[in-house]
């Protein structure tokens, strides 16, 4: 009974009793077979954690194996006896299609040959063509076409905002006669589409990009548990450091930046302080003297840093602190680096797509080509990394980000 229940879940899940997968018998089988094997599977393992005998293991997976061949078969029986019945046998719908045009003659043609639709297509309703064989007359004539064929089912294939669609619909609602309606998906893949309504207003999706929402959810995961562990582990470290700093300038051991992030949301980006205090507005006076191509600023021996703040740069120790903003959800432990705010309002157009992702502590820009003063180069980095990420690629830059703070490879 659990099998069954299970192999019924994941069946509906998988779309193995759609009405649409019963006319693509090839499909239908490919996900009869699919549901199957991970229905057997999942049971398996409990099998397994009970500790069975392996005969019992054994008898289970041969008997949903044949269980398996008894479902290909009785379907394939099924359809053979349907495809054999004839239409005069049938408990059909009679059906009318308004709009003899290139859709309404493509539907006729697909109704009539599916064995599966249990329908019978009388004629057409038109409002520009001949009023001859099998198209019946006009929108007006719905009334006495739909009594004289004894029409259940009103199909429109013409634009939806079209007056003629609206007296269509109108005359078989008043005449207590089904609707439905051929949507203009303007060549979407109808598999697709999803319908939504926000209150009287309905919404047709026509497409939804695929969200690798696992592997998002294990990216969060591990990031909130390595941070945790880093700051706890690094804490007695960290406050060497700030003891450092204070020591070293006056001003906060901490300096909270202004950075943009996510979908271009700002937020304060955490770092141990290696500037004197006014070096935001010295920015400006030394842009002049920017090493970096591009919106972004950067200099070698740039006069704001203090004597602890180099050696932090050096081995990228005044990051760490950015540790919190992983915890808080505003960074990831890899991603493009966040940039400041009077950078980003330099970017280009195609320069925002960095931000379609949380900006990282680290990035493959800064594994692969930190010391390389190309803009147009980092921010190719940047897309590479969003185009091709995995949790593999992310374990690969953080090994590599460890020895390049070893190394002392920091700017």
């Amino acid at each position: 009974m659990l099998y069954a229940v299970v192999f019924t879940l994941l069946g509906y899940s998988e779309r193995l009793y759609h009405p649409e997968t019963a006319r693509l018998p090839r499909q239908q089988a490919l996900l009869l077979l699919k549901v199957f094997v991970w229905a057997t599977a999942l049971m398996s393992l409990d099998f397994v954690a009970s500790r069975p005998l392996l005969p019992t293991l054994l008898r289970f997976v041969s008997s949903a194996g044949l269980g398996l061949l008894f479902m290909f078969v009785y379907r394939r029986w099924r359809r053979g006896v349907i495809e054999k019945v004839t239409p005069a046998r049938r408990t059909m719908r009679n059906v009318l299609i308004v709009g003899a045009g290139q859709v309404g003659r493509r539907l006729a043609h697909l109704l009539r040959h599916d064995c599966a639709a249990d329908c019978s297509v009388r004629g057409f309703l038109d409002e520009s063509l001949p009023v001859v064989g099998d198209v019946l007359g006009r929108i007006q004539n719905l009334a006495a076409v739909a009594r004289r064929e004894f029409i259940d089912e009103v199909i429109i294939t013409v634009p939806q905002h079209s007056e003629v669609a609206r007296k269509a619909i109108w005359q078989a609602r008043r005449n207590h006669i089904d609707v439905k309606l051929v949507a203009d998906l303007h060549g979407a893949d109808p598999a697709q589409t999803r319908l939504e309504a926000f209150r009287e207003i309905p919404i047709i999706t026509l497409w939804e990009e695929p969200v690798p929402l696992f592997r998002l959810l294990l990216k969060h995961a591990a990031d909130f548990f390595l941070a945790a562990m880093g700051l706890l582990i690094l804490s007695p470290f960290l406050a060497a450091i700030a003891v450092a700093i204070r020591l070293d300038s006056p001003g906060p051991v901490l300096y909270r930046a202004p950075r943009v992030g996510l979908k271009g949301r700002s937020f304060l980006c955490y770092k141990f302080r290696t500037m004197v205090e006014n070096a935001d507005q010295l920015k400006e006076k030394l842009r002049g003297r920017n090493e970096r191509q591009g919106p972004f600023f950067k200099m070698t021996d740039d006069p704001r840093l203090t004597r602890v703040g180099r050696t932090l740069r050096r081995y990228s120790l005044d990051e760490f602190p950015q540790l919190f903003n992983v915890l808080k959800g505003e960074m990831s432990l890899v991603g493009p680096r966040p940039h400041p705010t009077d950078d980003v309002q330099r970017y280009r157009l195609e320069d925002l797509h960095r931000l379609e992702v949380s900006p990282g502590l680290t990035g493959l820009w800064q594994v692969t080509a930190r010391h390389d003063p190309s803009f147009e180069r980092s921010m190719a980095l940047d897309r590479e990394y969003i185009g091709r990420w995995s949790l593999t690629t992310d374990f690969k830059i953080l090994c590599k980000t460890v020895g390049a703070v070893v190394r002392g490879d920091g700017a």
